[in-house]
């Protein structure tokens, strides 16, 4: 394997543009997904990835038929390119905190469903901090586990916290789960509907390993029940839409459903044991220094979130 030491480092010239592209195309191993994660055409990601193998002066990656994979030199591009993106948000976070200044990036991953609040409270944290340059990844969240592994942001934003890893979690708002169908359905107005009755369903489920499927498979079998999906879908915007053509029931976050039940186009089942209450968490890293930024991001979460988010949905 080519070693390449801090001698060559030196002698290379390249930007650290480069080296934020070059890492979300290794993480991903796809150009597609990395240009979407930082907002740039797939042919500028391609042309900053080829300046960069021209200046290392070996490729990086290896097309195998329709999948891309890192080379040699490419792993140990990645190694390098993270240590060194690493040290810098370690020295933004300590410059922000030498000038007492609430501004510069603020790198946050949330899981799907909590793009339905996190943009709007974002929005507000931003008209009152301009400087702030934020990073939000909006993923599954496998992705945002992964992503918190690696340490890739200042925090993230989930509903169930994972066992076995070591990090900070604190809960600022709740995630209330209800139980949804087309109006239509032959269940809509009906009191107390039992588990049992509803597992014999058509269930529209997330994929697993979803927080809001983990929560409702636990409410089941603490019942001794069983529901086998009859869809699984990978986005709360899918399964919406299942359940508005009359595929199926399912189980989503009141706070992603204010238009479709205001247009009347999905009705809240009466179900036994619903709604389930849930919190999100603000997640980071054990041992993590935070940025100044980062930590008035969290405060404002703790002492605005709920009372912004529950005004927000009132408003609609």
């Amino acid at each position: 394997m080519i070693i390449i030491n801090i001698c060559l480092w030196l002698n290379m010239h390249f930007t650290f543009q480069q080296l934020r592209i070059f890492e979300a195309v290794a993480r991903h191993l796809n150009f597609t997904r990395a240009s979407e994660e930082l907002f740039l055409t797939q042919p500028a990601i391609s042309i900053q990835v080829k300046r960069l193998e021209e200046n290392v002066g070996h490729a990086l990656f290896e097309q195998v038929g329709k999948r891309i994979f890192l080379t040699g030199a490419g792993e140990e591009m990645l190694i390098a390119s993270r240590e060194i993106l690493d040290r810098l948000n370690q020295l933004e976070g300590a410059l922000d905190k030498h000038h007492g200044e609430i501004s510069g990036p603020l790198r946050i991953s949330v899981v799907t469903t909590a793009k339905y609040f996190m943009p709007h409270l974002l929005g507000i944290f931003l008209r009152e901090h301009p400087k702030v340059e934020p990073k939000l990844n909006v993923t599954n969240r496998s992705q945002v586990l992964q992503r918190l592994k690696e340490n890739f942001d200042d925090l993230a934003i989930m509903g169930q916290v994972p066992k076995g890893m070591e990090l900070i979690a604190t809960p600022f708002l709740h995630n209330e789960l209800v139980v949804v169908a087309h109006p239509k359905h032959p269940l809509t107005g009906k009191k107390r509907i039992t588990l049992e009755c509803l597992a014999k369903e058509r269930f529209l489920s997330r994929e697993e390993g979803s927080g809001t499927r983990s929560a409702v498979d636990r409410l089941f079998t603490e019942k001794g029940l069983r529901v086998d999906p009859y869809m699984e879908l990978g986005s709360g915007e899918s399964i919406k839409q299942g359940v508005m053509a009359g595929i199926g029931v399912s189980v989503l976050s009141t706070l992603s459903l204010r238009l479709e039940l205001a247009a009347g186009l999905m009705s809240i089942l009466n179900v036994e044991g619903f709604p389930l209450l849930r919190p999100w968490h603000w997640v980071y890293p054990k041992g993590k220094q935070l940025s100044n930024t980062a930590r008035a991001y969290l405060e404002f979460l703790d002492s605005r979130g709920e009372r912004l988010v529950a005004s927000r949905w009132k408003s609609t």
